[in-house]
């Protein structure tokens, strides 16, 4: 990725940024002890400050040079703000573009950048702020107070053995700074990362770029942490690479928010299953019953005619041979919708409603449903073929069952299908009077039902809404009409 498009994409990030500097926590303390109000800072200060930096990082500016910094440091100045809450404003605004940056993917080249001309930017600006040696000093003790207390770092020497830590890392580790000091890097790594990753990283930093990554590790009393670390050459003042040194940032509730997301699609996963075994049995009680009326056809000719012909035993045997066709077809069918399927695939819009269509007929038949298809469009369209007769299904159940819980006579479901500038848009309407106001807002929320035996699991449309609009980069929602509640899906053709 190159600096230029790193750099568009900070700028588009701009607000993003803005927000994680102005709410980090020794920013709002400092704000509050002084009475500065945040729109204020931002206003005045923290949108020119972003401008600067981009253009010292595009080029286009000089380091120190600029009005609004400047201005800046008067205002601290005229407010008595001291050099240790000079440097908290710095590290926050670098903080914040670095968690931006890791947000975007931004190039390990540009964050190295980035991180040098936050170091050769606060030179300046302790430069500028105060000219007195003494001070400058206590600036500096300060600041590595801070960055001790507050990130997460290490440095080793060339073969990764640890010759110092942070006090933020002994907190998150569990172990103590002479427990890591003269050990590898290996005392708080987890069994589960793989070998290959740590290949690459050590490829990486003795190449002498910088690597970033995501790395599980070991704390001392067993439990686990996820760190999104930024490892980098340190060298000395002839150039020669001396050590690495290591920042990390905690993302353990990260990892822990999609190890619940996982947990919910395997649960969503074997509700469907359920759905679809419950579905199986329904289909095959038909031709089950077919072959038990063929075969009862043997034993009563033998029993009036004293033998069996052999245009009976033919015609039984032919019977009984369609409806197993039948029957394993189905097992086909279901087979194939369970199957994972990573790549997007083409197919027409007409031959995803007959999937759905042929899971939810049985169904529909039995429960006296009228299923009316209203202006179908036959469009191809690229998708994760499976999930998206998932989401079809999973609506169209919500209508059932909306339908048996509220209407007795007269039930019905119509769906549709057409363009809409360079989407494919499939309407599903019934009858059944609408969704509650009070729970329109919840019911694509995980676990939330309505079903009165307790037997809905809540995940049908949950997991249709994270099929469209995540895996789909579509649009699921819902309003009432005058007779029921009407479902779209907005699905982009490509």
């Amino acid at each position: 990725m190159s600096l230029d498009n790193d750099i568009r994409l900070l700028k588009k990030s701009k607000a993003s940024v803005l927000r994680y500097w102005i709410t980090d926590k020794q920013i709002l303390k400092i704000l509050k002890k002084y009475s500065i109000k945040k729109e204020y800072f931002l206003k005045e200060y923290a949108i020119g400050i972003f401008d600067y930096c981009l253009g010292v990082l595009e080029g286009i500016i000089k380091l120190g040079q600029s009005n609004i910094l400047n201005n800046f440091l008067t205002y601290l100045n005229d407010n008595k703000i001291d050099t240790s809450e000079l440097f908290i404003f710095c590290v926050g605004f670098k903080n914040a573009l670095l968690r931006c940056a890791n947000e975007l993917d931004i190039s390990s080249d540009t964050i190295q950048k980035i991180i040098i001309i936050h170091e050769k930017n606060f030179e300046i600006i302790l430069d500028k702020y105060s000219q007195a040696l003494l001070d400058v000093g206590n600036s500096l003790k300060v600041s590595k107070e801070l960055v001790d207390e507050n990130i997460i770092m290490s440095v080793t020497d060339l073969k990764g053995i640890i010759t110092d830590v942070s006090t933020a890392f002994c907190e998150i580790s569990g172990y103590s700074r002479d427990e890591l000091i003269g050990h590898s890097h290996n005392i708080v790594r987890h069994p589960d990362m793989p070998s290959s990753l740590f290949s690459d990283m050590w490829n990486t930093i003795t190449s002498g770029n910088v690597w970033r990554g995501e790395i599980k590790n070991l704390k001392k009393d067993g439990n686990i942490y996820w760190v999104d670390a930024v490892i980098s050459p340190e060298y000395d003042k002839n150039g020669k690479c001396i050590g690495y040194s290591a920042i990390r940032h905690d993302i353990t509730y990260k990892k822990e928010a999609a190890m619940q997301q996982d947990i919910i699609v395997e649960q969503s996963k074997v509700t469907a299953m359920g759905e679809m075994i419950s579905m199986i049995a329904h289909q095959w009680r038909q031709p089950l019953q077919a072959i038990a009326i063929l075969i009862q056809k043997l034993p009563l000719e033998k029993l009036i005619d004293g033998e069996i012909s052999e245009d009976t035993l033919n015609d039984v045997v032919g019977g009984i041979d369609e409806q197993l066709a039948y029957m394993s077809k189905t097992i086909e069918d279901f087979r194939t919708f369970f199957n994972p399927v990573k790549d997007k695939s083409k197919i027409y819009t007409t031959a995803l409603i007959e999937k759905a269509r042929d899971f939810m007929a049985y169904s529909f038949k039995v429960e006296e449903i009228d299923f009316i298809l209203n202006n179908i469009e036959d469009i191809e369209i690229k998708v994760h073929i499976n999930e998206i007769v998932q989401v079809l299904i999973n609506i169209l159940t919500n209508a059932k069952e909306a339908l048996l819980l509220h209407r007795q006579h007269d039930r019905k479901i119509m769906l549709s299908c057409y363009r809409l500038n360079d989407n494919v848009v499939f309407e599903i309407n019934d009858n059944a009077g609408g969704i509650p106001s009070i729970i329109m807002n919840k019911i694509f929320e995980p676990y939330f039902s309505t079903k009165k035996n307790k037997n809905g699991t809540g995940l049908g449309l949950y997991m249709a809404k994270t099929i469209v609009e995540k895996n789909g980069e579509g649009i699921l929602g819902v309003q009432n009409t005058k007779d029921g509640a009407s479902f779209k899906i907005v699905l982009p053709i490509e």
